[in-house]
Formats: C-alpha cells, sequence, structure tokens
C-alpha cells in the first residue's frame, strides 16, 4: 500500500515491496525490500515459505 516505482523500474517475480516505499531500481525476484529509497532487506528463503512470523506455522 503506497508505494511508489519509479517509470522504468522492475520488481522481480515472486518480491514484497513494504508499504511507503519508494523503488528507484530493480529488485531481485525472491526478496523482501523496504524503504526510502528501497533496499533489500533479505531473501526469501525455504522458512518463509512454511512460517510467517518466526515459528508460527502457516497452517494450510
Amino acid at each position: 500500500m503506497g508505494v511508489i516505482v519509479n517509470p522504468g523500474v522492475t520488481i522481480g517475480d515472486n518480491s514484497v515491496v513494504g508499504s511507503g516505499s519508494v523503488v528507484t531500481k530493480y529488485i531481485q525476484p525472491n526478496v523482501i525490500a523496504v524503504g526510502v529509497p528501497c533496499k533489500v532487506l533479505r531473501e526469501i528463503g525455504e522458512h518463509d515459505k512454511e512460517y510467517f512470523y518466526k515459528d508460527e506455522r502457516i497452517d494450510l
């Protein structure tokens, strides 16, 4: 919500951009990026596919 993406900038597949961020350059696939200007915080790993917060498992 409220993300600004500059013209000509691409966000990779399966990436998450934090709300209020300003994306000024290419964001790689499978990462979490936040801030003004937007910077990569970390990669999305296998742990993230199973847990939504620390050790709180996703119930499917």
